[in-house]
């Protein structure tokens, strides 16, 4: 997933990573979304932690280098699982180290989101 970074902010989709390459079709269909009803306001990349490319370093760095100063990274995992609560962190504090000037921000998983919560029960629930 790739904008024009001409946007006042950046949304980075973070996501665990497969090596099915059909696996990321979900989080880049996310981002397609955030681009087609968000225009340029914010610019929109996917990362993600392994066997995935790009990584979140260079999803960073894309953003910085077109500009962006002000990052929201959301983590597209359904729970607060190792990779949340250690690498995440972990990478999000060498990413404020290497950029500054740059306010890198961390939303809570997105499956610990009470929307979130209610629109995946309300999806259980249909009938099929």
């Amino acid at each position: 997933m790739h904008t024009t970074t001409s946007a006042p902010r950046g949304v980075i989709l973070f996501a665990h990573g497969s090596r099915d390459p059909l696996w990321s079709a979900p989080i880049e269909a996310v981002g397609r979304y955030i681009q087609q009803h968000h225009g340029t306001a914010i610019a929109v990349r996917c990362a993600y932690l392994e066997l995935t490319a790009p990584d979140l370093p260079s999803a960073v760095q894309d953003l910085v280098d077109g500009g962006i100063r002000q990052i929201t990274i959301c983590p597209m995992f359904l729970g607060v699982g190792r990779h949340a609560r250690e690498d995440l962190p972990a990478l999000v504090q060498a990413l404020r180290t290497a950029h500054p000037d740059t306010d890198i921000q961390v939303q809570s998983a997105i499956g610990e989101d009470p929307r979130m919560v209610a629109l995946m029960a309300s999806i259980a629930c249909e009938p099929q």
